[in-house]
């Protein structure tokens, strides 16, 4: 958790940066991010030397080499030592902005050929800092952060991430936080999973996945394989913004993954020949936008379903990508759901006959908001290959302990957010987060929850029901309202007492008329 200190510090950064004329929360965050990458290249560089001391080695990684000198285009030069961020944040102003803008860009640049991906990522870095008095601020704040500590680099970072939607624009790169925690608290992964999102933005479905195996499976880092797994295999994210893939492998090397494979593909457009049936979780919020034309379609994903709906794409990519036995949770619009075209309805009875299709939580349509106002809800299926859905379970989520307008306050405390609240809700603090409660009658869906009535919250339906409505799965198409007890009294009698109503309104008036 933050301090208030840390967190005044970031906005003060922040409106530094739009005073200076930057107002893209993204640059802002994109500059933050190589300065970031500066600092842990040289504490890198730091424990491998005190590392190669204590064992009487060379260094196995040589970054910054000792004696060498970096050349800018004009032709001069410094030693790589100038660059080491433990040198640089001493220096004056003016000759930090020279040694930044002139050498350290362009350092950043050519670290490509080091191999990782964050230092591929780092190919069109652009310095675009403007003053030599905001890049020391940036400097002086990021310095003074206890960066040896990965969960506050990670709430830095994440606290940095949420201005992009409390901007007001780019939100659409951001899943709210305690939406994402919920789907993986629901698919709670194991250190066995190889875990993928195709639209990763800014890998929060990633990061959260590690946060939970990290809370869950402590015993991981205690076993080489699996540690190896957590830091080199099991985490996967595409995107084709480079922004986004810059930032997403920065918050994953700030939450602890150390080789995250962050990397750029257009999903939609690309062939998957290369890692088709090969993870075993998706959680993704992808980008549902309209259409594409066939001509830029992947053709292994118009075999699966033809259509040029991106929503539907994406389905069919989830199922390319999962391996027999994998799990997915991932975030549709309402259309996916009741939608009457072939394609649609051919997508909806796949999940139900071929695979299984395990539980449709129906999100609230404010969850978005201020950009977006679109209802979703979060499916949940497993790739079978050999069908198996026996009955779906359902879940009306109407709060998630934030006000549903553009305002998105809260609506509980810090501590009785989220799916996994440090204080245990009150009754009547189930009416502003429902979170909580979806995932106590998640572990219930094949026992009691199959005993609710269609009025509940949350019920099950079963397959034949569901095949029998033409393979519709929202949540209205099942769930019945209670209506108020009909008044079966004999019609004379209510006649009786409406006349009876009529005369005692006429008498009054005529009383009121009296007294005028």
């Amino acid at each position: 958790m933050l301090t208030g200190d840390i967190r005044s510090k970031v906005d003060q950064v922040w409106n530094a940066f739009w005073a200076g004329g930057i107002a893209n929360p993204l640059e802002v965050i994109e500059q933050i991010t190589y300065l970031l990458f500066m600092r842990g290249l040289d504490e890198s560089q730091t424990r491998e030397e005190a590392r190669a001391t204590m064992l009487g080695r060379p260094l196995e990684r040589v970054i910054f080499p000792e004696g060498a000198y970096a050349k800018d285009r004009n032709g001069r030069d410094v030693t790589y030592a100038q660059l080491r961020w433990s040198k640089l944040k001493n220096e004056d102003p003016a000759t930090m902005f020279t040694l930044v803008s002139d050498f350290v860009f362009p350092f950043l640049r050519d670290m490509a050929e080091e191999g990782t991906a964050h230092a591929e990522h780092m190919k069109g870095a652009r310095f675009t800092i403007p003053t030599p008095g905001l890049l020391a601020k940036v400097v002086d704040m990021l310095a003074a952060i206890p960066m040896d500590d990965r969960d506050t680099k990670g709430d830095l970072y994440e606290y940095m991430l949420s201005k992009i939607a409390s901007a007001g624009q780019n939100g659409q790169f951001r899943t709210p936080r305690h939406i994402i925690r919920l789907m993986v608290e629901l698919m709670a992964p194991t250190p066995k999973d190889t875990i993928c999102d195709p639209a990763s933005g800014t890998c929060g479905f990633l990061v959260a996945a590690g946060e939970y195996l990290r809370e869950h499976h402590k015993a991981l880092f205690r076993d080489a394989d699996q540690n190896r797994h957590f830091h080199n295999a099991m985490f996967h994210g595409y995107d084709f913004d480079q922004t986004m893939l810059r930032i997403g492998s920065m918050n994953m090397q700030l939450h602890g993954v150390e080789a995250g494979d962050i990397r750029y593909r257009d999903s939609l457009a690309s062939g998957h020949a290369d890692d088709a049936d090969k993870y075993s979780l998706i959680l993704a919020n992808p980008p549902f936008a309209g259409s594409l034309d066939y001509e830029t379609t992947a053709a292994d994903l118009l075999s699966i379903v033809k259509t040029k709906k991106t929503e539907l794409l994406f389905m069919a990519l989830f199922l390319k990508l999962l391996k027999p036995g994998g799990r997915a949770a991932v975030i549709v619009p309402d259309g996916v759901l009741f939608g009457s075209s072939t394609a649609h309805k051919a997508i909806r009875k796949m999940l139900v006959e071929d695979h299984k299709l395990d539980a449709i939580v129906k999100l609230p349509s404010g969850v978005f908001r201020p950009y977006a106002g679109v209802s979703t809800a979060i499916v949940i299926f497993t790739k079978t290959n050999s069908g198996g859905t026996d009955h779906v379970w359902f879940y009306d989520l109407q709060a998630d302990g934030m006000s549903l307008d553009d305002k998105r306050q809260m609506l509980v405390p810090e501590a009785k957010f989220g799916p996994t609240p440090d204080t245990a809700l009150a009754p009547e603090d189930h009416a502003k987060n429902n979170l909580p409660d979806v995932v106590a009658r998640w572990a219930g869906r094949n026992g009691a929850e199959r005993d609710n009535p269609r009025t509940a919250q949350s019920f099950t339906v079963p397959r034949e029901d569901i095949a029998a409505a033409d393979y519709d799965l929202s949540l209205n198409r099942y769930k019945e309202v209670v209506h108020e007890a009909a008044d079966h009294r004999a019609p004379k009698t209510i006649i009786a007492e409406l006349l009876a109503l009529e005369d005692e309104i006429a008498k009054g008036l005529k009383d009121l008329e009296a007294m005028l």
